[in-house]
């Protein structure tokens, strides 16, 4: 999860709030807030992001809950598409595993394809998930030390 708009631990609570009330969903852990360097867009302000795990019952699949998302997006104010993709946003929700299922589809990718490049999303996963493994056999400690990354308590920076 990530936000630089408005009040951006605040929206990362609302999200929480509202990821952790839908039926059938529980959330098992929350990651530190880490305040990041924006990516793709850097003349931009700041995010904070951070990861949350969550439990799923079997009414859920992963387009479901991608969808599910991106309802919540929307509904803080969160705009996709046009030129300003990797832009200033309120929130950003991205699936970037469903339990080990891998799926490649226009409109799903899992796991998420370009997490393994980005600190500020394997930062917070290797503080909820320190021994995880992706479907592919990769440790996320081996991805963490494939990148240039600089972290210095909660702050991130990468270039």
């Amino acid at each position: 999860m990530g936000s630089n708009l408005g009040d951006p631990p605040a929206n990362l609570a609302w999200a929480r709030r509202a990821i952790g009330g839908l039926p059938g969903i529980t959330i098992v852990a929350a990651s530190a807030l880490y305040r990041t360097e924006p990516q793709d867009e850097p003349d931009q302000p700041w995010f904070v992001n951070q990861a949350i795990a969550v439990s799923y019952d079997e009414t859920w699949t992963a387009p479901r809950f991608l969808a599910t998302l991106l309802d919540i997006e929307a509904g803080l104010g969160r705009v996709r598409g046009g030129a300003g993709r990797f832009g200033p946003r309120p929130i950003d929700l991205d699936l970037l595993l469903f339990g080990g299922q891998v799926w490649n589809t226009p409109e799903l990718a899992v796991p998420h394809p370009r997490m393994r490049a980005r600190a500020f999303v394997l930062v917070p996963l290797a503080e909820l998930a320190p021994e995880l493994v992706f479907p592919d056999g990769e440790r996320i400690s081996a991805a963490l030390a494939k990148i240039s990354f600089q972290a210095h308590g909660n702050v991130i920076g990468q270039r």
